[in-house]
């Protein structure tokens, strides 16, 4: 969301934040200086599951082999979850294995195109919402809030831990408007209506292609057409 609104011009400034060392290490390379290291390193790779383990088992200190380690982790492994103990992929998409979620031209591709972007856009590797309270009195300021949800973030993510009923009182306080996606439970439904915003279920579907539904909540969704 904060790079679609860099890419299109729809804010003078985009701001985001990352808790989670890793995610940030990808960010913190791609916006500073070394993107175009990593795209070189992205198109050189052989992916082979001896160097994919080879990858993943190293326990890389250095800023920039952290990013590699991070996006090729995304990439094959289930899921594209980070979180401790996700294996790698099997069969994948049609057939073609830890290759079905590679694509290095892409990547590489990506990572240039945002470098591009970087006078942009601020990363902010650190509590999101500390970051909102810095900017909750700004009256211009747009909030999309994409928190871990309250009932798989444990099993997506190395952060998950956050605090629901926090992250709520915070966004009543900020004068500029905001969009929040949750998973559909009745705590956060039970939030939603404590302060007195609205929420609307949309259509959705998991990772194993489920049918489900999640929330959009905000201030006024009068703009969401059904």
């Amino acid at each position: 969301m904060s790079l679609t609104a860099a890419f299109e011009g729809l804010a003078r400034h985009v701001i985001f934040a990352e808790l989670d060392e890793a995610v940030g290490s990808v960010w913190r390379v791609v916006l500073n200086g070394q993107a175009e290291w990593l795209a070189k390193k992205i198109l050189q790779f052989d992916l082979t599951l001896e160097n994919v383990k080879a990858v993943l088992n190293e326990n890389a200190t250095e800023l920039r082999e952290k990013a590699f380690q991070t996006i090729l982790r995304n990439r094959v492994q289930r899921g594209g979850i980070l979180a401790d103990g996700a294996g790698l992929i099997k069969t994948g998409e049609s057939g073609r294995g830890l290759n079905s979620r590679w694509y290095p031209e892409t990547l590489a591709r990506r990572i240039r195109e945002i470098n591009q972007q970087k006078d942009r856009i601020t990363f902010v590797e650190g509590n999101g919402l500390d970051l909102i309270e810095e900017q909750k009195a700004d009256a211009e300021a747009a909030f999309y809030i994409d928190p871990p949800y309250t009932l798989a973030a444990r099993r997506l993510y190395k952060v998950w831990q956050i605090d629901h009923a926090r992250l709520f009182a915070a966004m009543a306080e900020c004068r500029g408007d905001f969009l929040m996606s949750y998973d559909n439970t009745a705590e956060i439904v039970a939030l939603a209506r404590k302060h007195r915003f609205e929420s609307r279920p949309i259509a959705m579907k998991n990772t194993h292609h489920a049918k489900m539904t999640e929330l959009l909540i905000g201030k006024d969704l009068s703009w969401l057409k059904d």
